[in-house]
């Protein structure tokens, strides 16, 4: 209460003067819904303090529920080790390398508890570069506020006193939508470059501006995240796309020059208009359909992603003279073996992708027996919703993504007709293409022996008479 009436007193709000204190906001200050706590989240803390532990939610939690949104998960926060947390719950596993946690299951719902992290490096295990490998170094909880990246990812709450614990005037940069590095930015880039990707994916989703001095060393400090192990990367990569406002993060990706290590063709596709358009149609779909809580399949979106490459390779290969779907799965096979290196795609996503790719040139076959085969692949709905795309961008006819709306809804005898029908057309222009090359030769022939004639022509300049040269 002291320290509150003398900040008032000066006019420094939420100022930490002693950075072991935290500042101690009560509920009618933070505001926080207690009905969007998980009652298992809080059963965790209420079992750590029962057992003479401190308990806390923190991190992104916290952030959520300042921000007055119901938390996806939870994580607690506290001074028990992963063994002592591991024996006060049956469904409990430690796990970890670079730093170990506890994965306490109920049901489905996993809580995430991690032991307060103490602030000396000495010891912990790291690259060359800097980077932290592993580090299982416990301390008290202020030394875990250091820890932790952002100031708005560094409040704790006690759902039992319904206290928001503030070491890093995470509330003030709450307040004013600030996203700001605890400590020197440069470091802690330096520790774990992942740390970058995060910034831009929290500015992104939450719609806020990134301080200057985290911002500033950023993009020289970027060739860092190459030294990040592939499949880390792909999990961020995951989260960033799949945060609901994938295309602002892509944006600011390029905004802060990070995304060469991940995605370094990303320039060139958005610089081609087709390809531009195609990649904002179908990151925008996707953002929609996170935010509706509907699925969202990584396949699709790394094949989206990725398809102008795909197609800009296929074009080169049948231009050389390969075949239409060999020159396809060549392309295929360059683009993954590129970006493998980048990001270690799970089997399944690239299985998922060759699959998207694979069936493009097959709803072009609208004949006999092809679209019925079609029908029957069990990725049809994918690929058909990857076929749209390409019409809507501009890529393909719009015709073509309307016949096979037609013929998916369609029953028996109304997917005959539109066969009969496309039959007819392209039977109707195959015979026009004929009519044409006749015509075209007839009118050579006549041209030679107009040529002919011609030669023969009077000295006077005359054509001469056509039907007495017979």
């Amino acid at each position: 209460m002291i320290k509150k009436f003398i900040r008032r007193i000066l006019g420094v709000k939420n100022k930490v003067i002693d950075p072991t204190q935290p500042v101690v906001f009560d509920v009618k200050e933070h505001g926080i819904d207690p009905k969007l706590v998980s009652p298992n989240a809080v059963r965790v803390t209420q079992t750590l303090q029962e057992a003479g532990f401190k308990a806390f939610l923190v991190g992104g939690a916290v952030r959520d529920l300042l921000l007055g949104v119901k938390p996806k998960d939870f994580d607690v926060a506290t001074n028990a080790t992963p063994d002592q947390v591991k024996r006060l719950f049956r469904r409990a596993f430690i796990i970890g390398r670079r730093f170990q946690i506890v994965h306490v299951m109920f049901g489905q719902e996993l809580i995430e508890v991690t032991t307060f992290r103490g602030t000396t490096m000495e010891s912990a295990s790291k690259d060359e570069h800097g980077r932290v490998l592993r580090d299982n170094t416990f301390g008290e909880q202020h030394e875990d506020a250091v820890r932790r990246d952002f100031t708005i990812n560094a409040m704790y709450y006690d759902p039992a006193s319904q206290s928001v614990l503030d070491y890093h005037e995470g509330m003030v940069d709450i307040r004013s939508k600030t996203l700001r590095m605890i400590g020197v930015p440069e470091a802690r880039f330096r520790e774990d470059p992942v740390r970058m990707l995060r910034v831009v994916r929290f500015a992104a989703k939450l719609g806020f501006t990134i301080d200057p001095d985290t911002s500033a060393p950023m993009a020289v400090m970027a060739p860092l995240i190459n030294n990040v192990p592939a499949a880390r990367l792909y999990d961020e990569m995951l989260k960033l796309l799949m945060s609901g406002h994938a295309l602002a993060c892509l944006k600011q990706l390029r905004k802060e020059g990070l995304h060469h290590g991940l995605l370094p063709l990303l320039d060139v596709v958005l610089e081609q208009p087709m390809g531009k358009k195609f990649v904002t149609l179908a990151l925008n779909n996707t953002d929609t359909r996170v935010r509706q809580g509907k699925p969202v399949s990584p396949g699709f979106l790394f094949a989206a992603l990725l398809w102008h490459q795909v197609l800009e390779k296929w074009q080169a290969y049948q231009a050389a003279g390969e075949y239409p779907i060999p020159a396809l799965h060549q392309a295929a096979d360059d683009v993954l073996e590129s970006q493998g290196e980048k990001l270690a795609l799970q089997r399944k996503t690239t299985s998922d992708m060759r699959d998207l790719w694979a069936m493009q040139p097959r709803f072009e076959r609208r004949i006999g027996k092809s679209p019925y085969k079609l029908l029957e692949h069990p990725r049809l709905r994918a690929g058909y919703d990857f076929l749209l795309l390409r019409c809507e961008s501009g890529e393909l006819d719009a015709d073509l993504g309307q016949w096979w709306t037609d013929f998916m809804e369609a029953d028996g005898s109304g997917r005959e007709t539109l066969l009969q029908q496309k039959s007819r057309a392209e039977g109707e222009t195959g015979a026009a293409k004929k009519r044409r090359r006749r015509g075209g030769s007839k009118r050579s022939k006549a041209a030679e022996g107009g040529a002919n004639l011609s030669s023969g022509a009077s000295a006077d300049g005359g054509n001469g008479d056509i039907s007495g040269g017979a």
